[in-house]
């Protein structure tokens, strides 16, 4: 799929934002009983929460996010584009936040709480717009949010600027939460604490430093030696920190929760999840999947790994439809739709960062530490994490300490290739991610070309190349109206003048 310049596409309404005088109109129309007060506190919630939290519309939305990762497949329903490999537009909306951070650190100045605050600000602001980067490529950075000044037609800062300034905001991030003390205003389970924060900034680092691998050797970047340091400093995730993320409780509800419609109840899991724990005999299985009910009434168990079947995401809708209703599949997890505070909403974790560190031991940005180890330590994290649902969704065949502990047998076990030990880091990480993290998961493959994703030309909705994964999305559609020019200089510098699913950006080239 792919979007001419001549087409119009969206408003970047998130950089014309600007603080606006009080009216004659504003003054007769206050509410006399409304809150007047805005406190830092109050900005930082809707700042985490706009970073963390599931922005999707509906349950379809969020099934979305792993039909784009290859973890499920939609049956008796509309055909779903990410799952048949085509991309829409993503927007510039996270950018909104931009205001609220300048008037959170304007509430926050000479407070105690200042330093905090500047921490989450500079964490923030990395989290977006490396995000909004990861699916674009080139965007505005520099100018962003500066709608105030009267910068409406904004440039766009190459992918490499905006991933140095990123990891530039996250330093200071870090330095600022070092010298913090706890804070209001924070709707996650670390509750203000300076360290945790300061832990989960340096993970975050890790990641996008990882993310950058196709660069490791670029002049001027020092990927490898900002990793080190970043591993050496001693202030990572620790076992007991907990995730960076939003728990689900019966006031914030998981959004397949309460759901029984076309979306949820008939969506099936796909063979690319299941025959990859099947594999390992990895009983996520039975926490993330139910049984295959064909196989049930042909005298399986449950508790039987054969009992569950995945659907080939590539196939056809028809056929999928059709072995659907025939039962031949199996069906996502019921936790999923009947549980509100089902599996937490994690953006970073202390499992992901241990595979992160494996990953960098073997590829030798790191000298400390054993990568047998590391992938070990984040493998017992994540089950341990599954270990901590609701085990009466899983089949009989709950996840325990000693089966953790047991874990590294067969397939599982720590290979001696450096090439198949990244492989096995690379799958546990994909494994993990499923109804948590799946965009992360697709930016993984994107880097790494694992797992595999099934393709079939036959199936594919991508018009420009029917024998690929889409690597990106395409620009807001208005932004051809509003700010014209810059894209298109931002288009010809990137992509030949053409803004393509397939085009490729420069983190990955």
């Amino acid at each position: 799929m792919k979007l001419n310049i001549k087409i119009t596409g969206a408003i970047l309404f998130s950089l014309l934002l600007f603080t606006a005088g009080c009216s004659k109109f504003d003054d007769i129309n206050m509410n006399p009983d409304a809150t007047e007060r805005v406190s830092a506190s109050m900005l930082a919630t809707n700042i985490i929460l706009a970073n963390l939290k599931f922005d999707g519309r509906d349950a379809k939305a969020y099934l979305d996010e792993n039909a784009l990762a290859k973890y499920i497949a939609y049956a008796n329903e509309t055909i779903m584009a990410s799952q048949y490999n085509t991309l829409g537009t993503f927007g510039f909306g996270g950018m909104t936040m931009l205001p609220n951070i300048e008037s959170m650190l304007k509430y926050a100045e000479g407070s105690s709480m200042e330093n905090s605050y500047k921490g989450l600000a500079k964490l923030s602001r990395a989290i977006m717009f490396y995000n909004t980067s990861m699916r674009l490529g080139d965007i505005p950075y520099s100018q962003a949010g500066k709608g105030q000044t009267g910068a409406v037609k904004v440039p766009y800062d190459t992918q490499e600027q905006v991933m140095t300034g990123v990891l530039n905001e996250l330093k200071e991030a870090e330095q600022f939460f070092s010298q913090g003390i706890k804070f209001d205003g924070d709707p996650t389970p670390y509750a203000g604490d300076p360290d945790k924060w300061r832990r989960a900034t340096n993970a975050f680092a890790l990641r996008v430093l990882l993310s950058l691998s196709k660069k490791a050797d670029a002049s001027g970047l020092n990927i490898k030696s900002r990793f080190s340091e970043i591993a050496n400093s001693g202030f990572l995730l620790l076992p007991n920190t907990g995730y960076l993320g939003l728990k689900y409780s019966s006031v914030n509800q998981h959004p397949l929760s309460g759901t029984n419609d076309l979306f949820t109840s008939r969506t099936d899991v796909s063979k690319l999840l299941v025959d990859n724990l099947k594999t390992l005999n990895d009983r996520r299985l039975y926490y993330y999947a139910d049984p295959s009910k064909a196989k049930l009434a042909g005298g399986l168990t449950e508790s039987n790994p054969d009992a569950y079947v995945g659907a080939l995401t590539s196939d056809s809708y028809d056929d999928i439809t059709a072995n659907h209703l025939k039962n031949t599949y199996s069906l996502i997890n019921s936790r999923y739709l009947k549980v509100m505070d089902s599996d937490p909403r994690m953006i970073m974790t202390f499992a992901e960062q241990q595979l992160i560190l494996a990953e960098a031991r073997v590829l030798g940005w790191i000298s400390t530490g054993n990568a047998k180890d590391y992938y070990e330590t984040g493998v017992k994290a994540a089950l341990a994490d599954i270990m901590a649902t609701n085990s009466s969704y899983a089949h009989g065949m709950a996840i325990s300490q000693a089966y953790i502990d047991n874990y590294f047998t067969g397939e599982a076990a720590f290979k001696s290739n450096a090439a198949d030990q990244l492989k096995q880091i690379w799958i546990q990480k994909y494994l993990m991610n499923f109804m948590i993290n799946p965009n992360q998961s697709f930016f993984e493959y994107r880097r790494t070309g694992f797992p595999v994703f099934p393709i079939n030309p036959a199936t594919s909705l991508n018009e420009t190349n029917k024998n690929a994964v889409p690597v990106r999305w395409l620009y807001a559609a208005a932004e051809g109206n509003y700010n014209r020019d810059n894209l298109i200089e931002a288009l010809n510098r990137q992509y030949g003048g053409v803004d393509d699913i397939n085009k490729v950006m420069w983190i990955l080239k």
